[in-house]
C-alpha cells in the first residue's frame, strides 16, 4: 500500500510516527512537508517543518519540546547574543546548527532542496520518503498592526517572537504564485492508494502545500481516497495558533468549519472524508451535508497508542470511502 501524507511539523510528525507504528512494513509512506515557514537565519537555511519530521521519525527529536534536537546545547545562541547579533528571538541549538550548515552548503553548491532533503535523510533514516512541497522559495507572512499601521512579518516572527499574542489581519504566502511542486510531489499524490491530511495547521502548514501549483488539482483527480483529520477540537487548536489565523481569514474555529474549508472532492474541494473528535460529533451532520464522509473518533494524540489508533481510524475511513465508490 502506498500512503501519501501532506504534513506540517509537530502535529503532522506525531501523526506520521503513529501511522508508521500502525502500518509497519506493509506500506510505503511518502510525506510532503510544508516549506513555507522556512527562513534564512544568520546566513543559514532553516526548514522547521522538514527538520521536525526528519528528527521525529529518525529518533533525534527533543521529546519534551517536540521540536529541535535531543540533548541540545546552546553555546552558539549564547555567543551570537553576546555579539548582539539579531534576531535574538529565534535560537538555533548547537546540534541543530549542523543540519542547517550542511543544508546551506549544499544549496549554495547548486543542489535543490529536494536533493538536499534526501541527502540529510540518509543519516536519519526516517522510514518515509520525505519531500519538500517545492524547491522554490516560499515564505508565509502574517499581517499585524504596529503603531497604527499594518505590516507583514514572517510567520516565525509572529509565532516565536510575538507568541501569536497580537491579532492577525491576513496571511500572505510570498512566492507561492511562482512555486512549482518539487520532483515527486504530484506523482506521490496521483500514485497513492491513500492520501492523508493530518491534524496540522490548515492555514500555514497544509494551506501552503495545497497552494503549490498542481497539488490541489492532483488531490481532486487522484483515485486514492483523501482523508483529513481536524486540528480543531472543541473550538480550539490543540497546539499552535490555528484559531487566530482561521479568524483572520474569516473561517470559523471549529472542526466543521475547517472541514468545509477544505471541501469535498465531489463539490470541487480536496477531501473525501473528515475525522472530528468525539466531542464534536454534533458537527457530523453539516459535514455530511457538505459532501464529506465524516466520523467522530478520539483525536488527542496523548501517547503512542492513541496516535496509532488515530492513524488506524484514518485508514479505516479511507477503506470505507473506497468501498463506497
Amino acid at each position: 500500500m502506498r500512503i501519501t501524507v501532506l504534513s506540517g511539523g509537530i502535529g503532522g510528525a506525531a501523526f506520521v510516527r503513529g501511522l508508521l507504528d500502525e502500518v509497519g512494513d506493509e506500506a510505503e509512506v511518502t510525506v510532503v512537508g510544508n516549506t513555507a515557514d522556512d527562513l534564512w537565519l544568520f546566513g543559514l537555511k532553516v526548514c522547521p517543518d522538514l527538520d521536525t519530521l526528519m528528527y521525529t521519525l529518525g529518533g533525534g527529536i527533543d521529546e519534551e519540546r517536540r521540536w529541535g534536537r535531543s540533548d541540545e546545547t546552546w553555546s552558539v545562541k549564547e555567543e551570537l547574543a553576546a555579539y548582539g547579533a539579531q534576531p535574538t528571538w529565534f535560537g538555533l541549538g548547537d546540534r541543530d546548527v549542523a543540519t542547517h550548515l550542511v543544508r546551506t552548503q549544499m544549496l549554495q553548491a547548486g543542489y535543490p532542496l529536494s536533493d538536499v532533503t534526501r541527502a540529510l535523510c540518509v543519516r536519519w533514516q526516517p522510514g518515509v520518503t520525505l519531500l519538500p512541497m517545492t524547491d522554490d522559495r516560499v515564505e508565509t507572512h502574517v499581517v499585524v498592526e504596529n503603531e497604527g499601521q499594518r505590516r507583514a512579518i514572517h510567520f516565525q516572527e509572529y509565532w516565536v517572537r510575538l507568541r501569536a499574542a497580537v491579532p492577525a489581519h491576513d496571511v500572505v504566502m510570498i512566492g507561492i504564485e511562482e512555486a512549482k511542486p518539487a520532483p515527486g510531489v504530484i506523482e506521490a499524490v496521483m500514485d497513492a492508494d491513500v492520501v492523508l491530511v493530518p491534524p496540522s495547521n490548515p492555514v500555514v502548514s497544509v494551506g501552503p502545500i495545497l497552494a503549490v501549483a498542481g497539488v490541489s488539482d492532483a488531490l481532486r483527480t487522484t483515485r486514492a481516497p483523501v482523508i483529513g483529520i481536524s486540528p480543531i477540537i472543541a473550538g480550539g487548536a490543540v497546539r499552535g495558533m490555528a484559531d487566530q489565523l482561521l479568524t483572520a481569514l474569516g473561517v470559523g474555529v471549529s472542526a466543521g468549519a475547517v472541514g468545509v474549508r477544505y471541501g469535498a472532492r465531489k463539490t470541487g474541494g480536496v477531501l473525501d472524508g473528515w475525522l472530528v473528535d468525539t466531542g464534536d460529533a454534533d458537527q457530523l451532520g453539516p459535514l455530511e451535508e457538505a459532501g464529506l464522509v465524516a466520523r467522530a473518533v478520539p483525536l488527542y494524540m496523548s501517547d503512542a497508542e492513541t496516535t496509532r489508533t488515530l492513524a488506524a481510524d484514518a485508514l479505516a475511513l479511507a477503506r470505507e470511502v473506497g468501498v463506497a465508490r
